[in-house]
C-alpha cells in the first residue's frame, strides 16, 4: 500500500471515529476539505478495505470500523436486533443458508454474523443484498436458519 493511500485511510478512520459519518458523499467532502483529491469510487474502495460498515447507533445510521463493533454491544441481543431490523428472509438450501437484506445492507448483517462466531457456520459471503452462510451439514443449516429467523 502506498504512503498516500495509508495516510488517506488513517484520516478516514480518524474521521469515522470522531463523529458520525452518514454517507460517502459527506466523507468525500471532508477529505477534500483536508486537501485530499479523491473520487467517490476511491472513498468506496477505502471504506471497503478498512472494513467499514453502516450501523445504526442512537437512531443515526453511520459508518463504523470493525474495532468499534466488538465488545458487549455486539452480544446475542445486538445480533438479534440487527437480524430483526435488516433481514428480510432466511432460507436453508442444502449446506447453505441464503439470507436476504435490503439493498446495501448485507455487509452489515454479515459482519454481525461473523462476530457472533456461530459454531455451525464455517463462513459467510456477502453481496449487496444477499448473504450465503456455509454450514457444516444440511441438518445444521435448518437449525441455524431457524435460530436466525428467531
Amino acid at each position: 500500500m502506498n504512503d498516500l493511500r495509508q495516510r488517506r485511510q488513517r484520516t478516514i478512520a480518524d474521521l469515522l471515529r470522531s463523529r458520525p459519518v452518514a454517507s460517502q458523499e459527506s466523507l468525500l467532502g471532508d477529505l477534500k476539505a483536508l486537501g485530499y483529491e479523491v473520487t467517490q469510487a476511491t472513498v468506496s474502495r477505502d471504506l471497503d478495505q478498512l472494513g467499514a460498515v453502516k450501523v445504526r447507533r442512537d437512531g443515526v445510521t453511520s459508518y463504523a470500523l470493525p474495532d468499534e463493533l466488538t465488545g458487549a454491544g455486539w452480544s446475542e441481543r445486538r445480533l438479534r436486533a440487527i437480524l430483526d431490523e435488516w433481514v428480510t428472509s432466511v432460507e436453508p438450501v442444502g449446506q447453505l443458508i441464503v439470507v436476504k437484506t435490503p439493498p446495501g445492507s448485507a455487509h452489515l448483517v454479515g459482519v454481525a454474523l461473523d462476530q457472533a462466531r456461530l459454531p455451525d457456520v464455517a463462513g459467510t459471503i456477502c453481496g449487496d443484498d444477499t448473504i450465503f452462510l456455509a454450514v457444516r451439514d444440511a441438518a445444521s443449516a435448518r437449525e441455524v436458519a431457524a435460530r436466525l429467523q428467531g
